[in-house]
């Protein structure tokens, strides 16, 4: 079989660094926990388990190998992978370790009917998931059932270029349809406009016509929703990540309930935003 590994940018090297660093954390508060039964580790666009770097051309390992090595370990983990020949190559990279689960298909359905359940807080159980679409295909109901939950904490990529590029156009009414509701299932309504755009007054006409508004202003009211309708209790400032170009590609938010693990993560973040890796909004 071929190599499937895609080229990453030097935006998702840091972005694995930065969730890498929290797993020994994570696992080493639960596992203190002698009332939780397991913790678990879930990865819903897993890939093939590794990366080819553009900026070395080396391999670089993805996030669920980084999470199969973390010490102490996870309980057990979850790895979701739409591409069938992807999840192939995954499941030859772990071998016959048992406390590995790989499905292959939609992770919208596959953690809602499969994987969710086995992760409920009534029954002392504990996940970290993390939600890393390449484009506007992570359904809001995965998010907010996952906050609802209480037992799941997340780290989410917001996909904000493929918004820019598909959905949020200066002029709206131009969007087709298609784009319009897959940001609506992104978002879990189009209370997106509200954010994206403000009215502004015209000079020359009696009509007034909607400002494109910048990214960030997306990724506050996101950020909202993250805390107000899933009820995530803390929702940390997104971090952006860039290109070469310094457009912005996705924003990596990352929701517990969890006081802390949400304090944990804060230093993180800020270390990783004082090291001047994240120019900007």
């Amino acid at each position: 079989m071929p190599s499937l590994t895609d080229q990453v940018g030097h935006w998702t090297e840091i972005k694995e660094k930065i969730i890498e660093e929290y797993f020994p954390a994570y696992t080493k508060i639960l596992n203190k926990q002698q009332v939780i039964r397991k913790f678990i580790y879930i990865d819903a666009f897993a890939g093939p388990g590794e990366h080819l770097s553009r900026k070395t051309g080396e391999l670089v390992k993805g996030s669920p190998l980084r999470a199969l090595e973390t010490k102490p370990q996870f309980s057990h983990y979850f790895f979701i992978e739409l591409d069938q020949r992807k999840a192939q190559q995954l499941r030859d990279k772990v071998a016959e370790r048992k406390d590995v689960t790989i499905l292959q298909g939609d992770c919208n359905k596959l953690l809602l009917e499969e994987v969710f359940p086995q992760c409920r807080y009534e029954a002392y159980c504990r996940a970290l998931c993390f939600l890393d679409p390449y484009k506007l295909n992570l359904n809001w109901e995965v998010v907010e059932t996952a906050g609802k939950m209480k037992s799941i904490e997340i780290f989410l990529n917001f996909m904000m270029m493929d918004a820019n590029r598909n959905v949020l156009w200066k002029n709206p009414d131009l969007v087709p349809e298609d784009q319009i509701k897959r940001m609506n299932a992104v978002w879990g309504d189009s209370s997106w406009r509200e954010s994206a755009y403000k009215e502004q007054k015209s000079l020359f006409t009696d009509m007034d016509k909607l400002l494109k508004q910048p990214n960030i202003e997306v990724a506050k009211a996101y950020k909202k929703r993250l805390q107000k309708i899933a009820g995530y209790k803390h929702v940390l400032d997104p971090i952006p990540m860039k290109n070469t170009r310094s457009a912005t590609i996705y924003y990596l938010f990352f929701a517990s309930n969890n006081d802390k693990g949400a304090s944990i993560m804060r230093s993180i973040f800020k270390k990783y935003r004082a090291a001047g890796i994240i120019y900007g909004n």
